[in-house]
């Protein structure tokens, strides 16, 4: 492959979703577990909300701690440390529209990654933690094939 064809490494990554609850900060975490020491990884939401238990219950099942997750929204990032991120991957619509935003005034690739909002399944406890792993294992896989150099 050409040295100019050849796609850059990606230093950094953040994950948007609406209220960095459910989908970005299982990804942010999910991200940090495999390639942690080589990508800076981040998440935010649109909104603020509160870690789903869900999340750290299913992540848990597979060896990895969120337990420290503290939600924040992009404003709070920014404001914190700045958006100076390679790629930003949005999870949900909401923050699709959000992270398209931010190209006006950062050079950042985007992504959309339509990922299911595993809160809004229904039924008994079980059911609702498979929606949960599903999401999770889904995220797995996409995150490992786009984040590998």
């Amino acid at each position: 492959m050409a040295e100019a064809s050849r796609p850059a490494k990606i230093h950094s990554v953040l994950f948007v979703c609406a209220y960095n609850a459910i989908r970005s900060p299982m990804a942010e975490s999910i991200a940090r577990h495999y390639f942690g020491r080589s990508i800076y990884v981040q998440s935010a939401g649109v909104r603020k909300g509160e870690i789903d238990p869900f999340v750290t219950t299913v992540l848990g099942e597979i060896g990895i701690d969120a337990s420290r997750h503290r939600p924040r929204t992009l404003e709070e990032l920014e404001e914190w440390e700045g958006l100076n991120f390679d790629l930003v991957i949005s999870l949900s619509p909401e923050a699709h529209h959000a992270a398209l935003e931010l190209t006006r005034s950062l050079a950042v690739a985007v992504e959309y990654w339509p990922t299911v909002d595993a809160s809004l399944v229904q039924g008994a406890r079980e059911q609702r933690l498979e929606a949960y792993r599903d999401v999770r294992d889904g995220l797995i896989s996409r995150i490992r094939t786009r984040l590998k150099s």
